[in-house]
């Protein structure tokens, strides 16, 4: 005999005190969980599992919102339950999120040093088994306005294209940006690649009128700065 299919109630069968939406209503958004919150975006489940249990399972595989945050269109339409619409629910909500807290100056974190960098990224890149490049995005008051992520693979000089790196900068009009990528391996040392890419990417910022302030490796749970190291910059 086939095995039993283990019965999950819907979200409209829970007692009002464990719906999303009603504790939502009642208790306010900041008293619900990540999963809470998810269940109530993607609004329905599957025929074997409700919206709640949808949402606790894609926040594991995915690590969490960041990694939520991060995944592509295609990676969201693949998880379990998801599906193109539901995988632009998410993706509609996460970026309203991002633009929410661009719009509110006060709330925009100021680099002032290589460190300001590392406290806002070490966390998030330190972990990730693939090398990814973000730019920061910053203005006049070198407040960061978006860390859009470029590049994921393999980042050297042979794969990044200068034009990508500053499209959004340009789009923005930001006078300035970082470029920051990870080394899988733990070790941030600088590579030949890297250096080289910076070279370039400082050049090509002179005739876009765009400062490249510095360019971070991070690895393990170090960083290094090629500015601070005088790579790939000219010494002052």
């Amino acid at each position: 005999m086939p095995d039993a299919v283990e019965y999950r109630p819907t979200i409209r069968q829970l007692p009002a005190s464990e719906r999303p939406r009603e504790r939502l209503r009642d208790r306010g958004a900041a008293a619900l969980s990540n999963s809470e919150l998810l269940a109530i975006i993607l609004r329905t489940g599957t025929p074997s599992e409700n919206a709640l249990a949808l949402a606790t399972a894609a926040l594991a595989r995915f690590n969490g919102l960041p990694g939520l945050a991060r995944a592509s269109f295609g990676e969201l339409c693949a998880q379990h339950g998801m599906g193109e619409a539901k995988a632009a629910q998410v993706k509609a909500a996460l970026e309203l999120g991002l633009r929410l807290v661009s719009a509110q100056p006060e709330e925009r974190a100021t680099v002032r040093s290589p460190q300001d960098v590392a406290n806002l990224l070490l966390a998030e890149m330190t972990l990730l088994e693939q090398e990814h490049l973000r730019v920061l995005l910053l203005n006049t008051k070198n407040q960061v306005l978006a860390m859009p992520e470029v590049y994921k693979g393999s980042v050297n000089t042979a794969q990044v294209r200068v034009s990508e790196l500053f499209r959004e900068a340009i789009r923005e009009g930001c006078p300035a940006i970082i470029v920051v990528h990870n080394h899988p391996s733990g070790d941030p040392t600088p590579s030949r690649d890297d250096i080289d890419m910076t070279r370039q990417l400082i050049e090509a910022g002179k005739l876009l009128d765009i400062d490249v302030l510095d360019h971070i490796v991070i690895g393990g749970q170090g960083w290094v700065s090629l500015r601070d190291k005088g790579l790939g910059f000219a010494k002052t």
